[in-house]
């Protein structure tokens, strides 16, 4: 679905600047019979057929999906969708639960991941979500006048399914380095969420300017404690993947990093042009496109940072090794 498509519904010439503004041509939306969870498994089973795993050896499932929707737009609390995912794929060895934590959601399952892989608790783990978020814009289209409007976050969204598969390493030069978040609770009215009153998903509302301003100013020192942990400085980071928003809000935390840490950052990659913000699966969306396209080699050096609503802000840096051949180019 186009950003023309949607603006168009608004008709309202102060909003015909989006696409400029966002930098987002179209994104993804889920046909007849997709949802929530078959994104979800979909992509658990894609990432099994590109690792060297079977269901079976995978010793945790963690779903970090924020909108549960099985068949429609009603939030599914129980079954979780872990237990869900973990019988559709046969992983019958693992333990599972579901964690939600907004837009973080997914590095966040990482960061636990990573605690219970280095712990020696687990040798393997899926991190898995799937969003099916674009019926948020539905809402927003009858209720949007200018770009100042609260709900005009809703307009950036797509959907999509991602998951990852995590393992334990003996060589502590590979895999993460750093994964460390913060939140700051007294932000959280910048960004909430609640179930639609006359139709079936969600409405949210957001400020998203000032969101971005705390994100910029606070996301600073939480890189400059990453870097110091790794003892890397910013210019010897090969990519960073930040949280897909806008364009103009990652042009502009690229500029405030750059006067920070006194360097320019190497590389910001933008996945937003043709997917737009696909919530907790952005990071890994992204990633996924890049390897396909060929972009990184073993050794690169890959942060990636979050916002999300909460407020929460994380940093996970890690090296890029095996998964170049595990994963293979498509032409």
């Amino acid at each position: 679905m186009t950003t023309q498509e949607i603006v168009g519904k608004i008709n309202r010439a102060a909003v015909r600047k989006f696409e400029l503004l966002t930098g987002i041509e179209e994104r993804h939306v889920c046909s007849q019979g997709e949802d929530s969870f078959t994104l979800a498994r979909d992509a658990a089973v894609n990432c099994l057929n590109r690792s060297q795993y079977s269901s079976e050896d995978l010793d945790m499932i963690l779903c970090c999906s924020i909108s549960k929707h099985r068949g429609d737009h009603s939030y599914q609390y129980e079954p979780p969708f872990s237990i869900l995912i973990k019988d559709a794929i046969g992983a019958k060895n693992a333990i599972n639960f579901d964690l939600t934590n907004a837009c973080a959601g997914m590095l966040t399952g990482v960061y636990i991941a990573d605690n219970f892989l280095r712990r020696g608790a687990i040798r393997s783990c899926m991190v898995v979500s799937g969003e099916s978020i674009s019926n948020l814009g539905d809402h927003t289209t009858m209720n949007t006048r200018t770009l100042l409007s609260s709900e005009l976050a809703s307009l950036t969204v797509g959907d999509a399914g991602a998951a990852v598969i995590l393992e334990s390493v003996s060589d502590n030069r590979k895999g993460i380095t750093v994964s460390n978040f913060t939140t700051l609770p007294e932000y959280s009215h910048l960004c909430t969420a609640r179930q639609n009153q006359s139709y079936p998903g969600f409405t949210m509302k957001t400020k998203a300017r000032e969101i971005h301003r705390i994100w910029i100013k606070k996301s600073s020192r939480l890189i400059g404690k990453a870097l110091q942990s790794s003892g890397l400085s910013l210019d010897r980071i090969d990519y960073i993947i930040p949280h897909q928003t806008s364009r103009s809000s990652i042009t502009a935390a690229t500029e405030h990093y750059a006067d920070y840490f006194r360097v320019e950052p190497r590389r910001m990659l933008s996945n937003l042009q043709q997917f737009g913000n696909t919530a907790s699966t952005t990071h890994f969306l992204a990633l996924d496109r890049y390897l396909k396209e060929g972009f990184f080699k073993q050794g690169d050096q890959i942060m990636m940072l979050c916002s999300a609503s909460g407020l929460i802000f994380g940093v996970v840096l890690f090296t890029i090794d095996e998964i170049m051949e595990r994963y293979g180019h498509e032409d």
